[in-house]
């Protein structure tokens, strides 16, 4: 299990693909000062609804697991989030689209870590 945390930069749409495979992408800029650094992390299947509690700009804490596979000779890696959590904001400065989903919206994390998310015989590009 791996943690980051930063400011959502960009959210994707969410993509279906014919074997019924479905993913999210989101784009979390970590870091502060000279080099800050776009992370992309990817949610699949139901979890994909979570994004639609944050916007563009929200504090996040990411829990994601690094996912390698070969296809075709080629190797790729994903980082797939299984929890998203509204930022903490360590101070007293709050950004105005900073927000923690409502309870209802947070699976638990055994909800999040099923094994059939991960299915790595069916490459879905």
């Amino acid at each position: 299990m791996y943690e980051a945390s930063g400011k959502i930069k960009l959210i994707s749409d969410t993509q279906n693909f014919p074997s019924g495979f479905s993913k999210r992408e989101f784009v979390v800029t970590t870091g502060e000062g000279k080099y800050p650094q776009d992370l992309k992390f990817e949610m699949v299947k139901d979890k994909c609804a979570i994004l639609d509690n944050y916007k563009e700009g929200s504090e996040v804490k990411v829990s994601f697991d690094i996912r390698g596979n070969e296809y075709n000779g080629k190797y790729y890696v994903n980082l797939s989030c299984w929890k998203l959590e509204g930022g903490s904001g360590g101070g007293s400065q709050t950004d105005e689209y900073s927000q923690e989903p409502p309870a209802s919206a947070q699976p638990s994390a055994e909800d999040l870590r099923k094994e059939d998310d991960f299915d790595d015989d069916q490459i879905p590009f």
